[in-house]
């Protein structure tokens, strides 16, 4: 059944580290790939997000543009169109808006 070259133990027997080898390369790559910028797209969002401050102009996660009209630590009151204000929680904010006197404020500091 069993050839005799088979059934002999060899004495060069691969190293654990040798076997455990692609499966360690598997984890760095997804570690580089998608775990690493997942936790920096996470950090960035709670710097902005404690940075938030009245009259900016923000965007919600559903997708509804408003002007920050107050702030407390969970709740962020939005002005969505005059004088109809939403309450919103801080975490629901995704963005700030950009507006054409930013970008050119960003130009002329990047000269």
């Amino acid at each position: 059944m069993i050839s005799p070259a088979w059934a002999q133990v060899s004495g060069d027997a691969p190293s654990a580290l040798f076997n455990m080898a692609p499966l360690l390369l598997i984890f760095v790559v997804f570690y580089f790939l998608l775990i690493r910028p997942q936790q920096t797209k996470a950090k960035e969002h709670t710097d902005m997000l404690s940075n938030l401050k009245r009259n900016d102009d923000v965007i919600t996660s559903g997708g509804i543009y408003g002007k920050v009209v107050s702030l407390t630590d969970k709740v962020v009151v939005l002005e969505i169109a005059p004088k109809v204000q939403v309450k919103v929680e801080r975490p629901q904010i995704a963005s700030l808006v950009k507006t054409s006197q930013q970008d050119a404020k960003e130009k002329e500091q990047s000269k």
